[in-house]
């Protein structure tokens, strides 16, 4: 994989923008579930390089290797309490949007586990993980070990 622009190192209003958001988001909604929900979308989109960076951030909020194992399969472990669930159908939904639609009954369920402003930063931080991981895949942002395997 060519690495295209490092859009990381590229400072504009755009950028500063999104690091803005992200920097609300932190104040607004509970840190280790939000890296929790960033995980799982970059899953979901195939994001190398976030998977790693949330992956760690999750593991020093307190997260565990076997949740984080077993994230891609939530629905089938009894790992996750009501509150995350509701926090990964959402952010899944949003995620698939050209498929989901985000159905009403998957709006309800997540809703009903957030206050109103929880949910609109859930709503947003899951945007932002999203708009994240087409900046990265689009700019052929490395994950670290291939950083590494190219210096060797």
């Amino acid at each position: 994989m060519i690495k295209r622009l490092n859009f990381m190192a590229y400072r504009n209003s755009g950028i500063d923008g999104l690091v803005a958001v992200e920097a609300w988001i932190a104040k607004s909604f509970d840190p280790k579930l939000l890296e929790l929900v960033k995980v799982r979308v970059s899953q979901m989109n195939g994001c190398a390089h976030c998977l790693h960076m949330h992956r760690q951030d999750a593991l020093k909020l307190g997260e565990t290797d076997d949740r984080l194992l077993l994230l891609n399969a939530w629905r089938e472990s009894q790992l996750f309490t009501t509150r995350e669930r509701a926090a990964l159908v959402w952010a899944e939904a949003l995620t698939e949007i050209t498929k989901s639609h985000a159905p009403d009954d998957i709006y309800e369920e997540a809703h009903a586990n957030f206050s109103d402003d929880e949910f609109l930063a859930l709503s947003i931080g899951v945007a932002m993980i999203n708009a994240w991981n087409r900046l990265a895949i689009g700019f052929r942002l490395q994950h670290p070990a291939d950083h590494k395997r190219a210096a060797a």
